[in-house]
């Protein structure tokens, strides 16, 4: 399982704060947490008003940057920001680029920048109509993202698509539209990625950990790859890595088992 940071986001109010009065400290004690817990990538994601993401982001770039080689996850809502921030040469080794989606000329604006490079990127399957509740609608606006990345040149496993995870309290179907999606996405791309939120999964639901686990353990068997979470979080780390040895994928639990002795998860004796 690919493993993305999401601790350093400017919408957690902890964070948004840090931003706001530029406490290095915190950004880097959060940062250097995530890399202890083994993360593939490290979100960054400003969050701010638009007049000052662009140089906030700069600022989280080079605070990272400097105390990790953690490849980073330029996250933003504005593709435009996100190819200045590449083409300017300030994030120091190819990350992930979240995101882009189907609204408007946001793939168009990225893959070609990306293509031929070890870039990955991450495509949201939403459209000018926002985000579908039809799994069969996400796997469509996937099939375009997928096409689109061949034409230009973007590597397919260099490729994750995030179906949204939806909200169970309002959605009862949102597992199984999930792994119909992550199916769906696999079948037509076998070497794409397919990624999420989990965490969506359980908004509006008490005990929410015990709602995000099994969520997981379903999304691992049914294909997930990657993954947008707080890896700090030992009780999804270790349901992670469980899941990864009861599905075959970390044959003879060798990951599971170093990942406990290193006390990444559960408690050790």
């Amino acid at each position: 399982m690919i493993i993305i940071g999401e601790k350093i986001n400017g919408a957690i109010p902890s964070i948004k704060k840090a931003i706001a009065e530029r406490d290095e400290a915190l950004i880097v004690e959060r940062t250097l947490a995530q890399v202890k817990a083994g993360v593939n990538y490290l979100d960054c994601a400003p969050s701010t008003s638009t007049d000052v993401e662009y140089e906030t982001m700069v600022w989280l770039i080079n605070l990272m940057q400097g105390v990790t080689d953690v490849p980073l996850a330029i996250d933003s809502p504005n593709a435009k920001l996100l190819a200045r921030i590449i083409e300017e040469g300030h994030v120091a080794r190819p990350g992930l680029v979240n995101s882009v989606n189907e609204e408007s000329d946001k793939c168009e604006t990225i893959f070609p920048i990306i293509a031929g490079t070890d870039w990955n990127v991450i495509g949201l399957t939403c459209d000018k109509d926002g985000i579908p509740a039809q799994p069969e609608k996400k796997i469509d606006i996937a099939k375009s993202i997928i096409d689109k990345a061949v034409k230009y040149g973007v590597k397919l496993s260099n490729l994750h698509i995030d179906p949204c995870v939806m909200a169970l309290a309002t959605m009862p179907s949102a597992m199984k539209d999930f792994e119909t999606a992550i199916r769906g996405i696999h079948e037509y791309a076998p070497e794409v990625k397919v990624t999420g939120a989990i965490s969506n999964i359980s908004f509006d639901m008490p005990a929410r950990k015990y709602v995000n686990a099994n969520a997981m353990a379903y999304a691992v068997a049914a294909g997930l790859d990657s993954a947008i979470l707080d890896p700090c979080n030992m009780d999804m780390m270790g349901t992670i890595y469980a899941c990864e040895a009861l599905q075959m994928k970390d044959k003879s639990g060798r990951k599971y088992n170093r990942a406990y002795r290193q006390g990444k998860f559960g408690q050790k004796k």
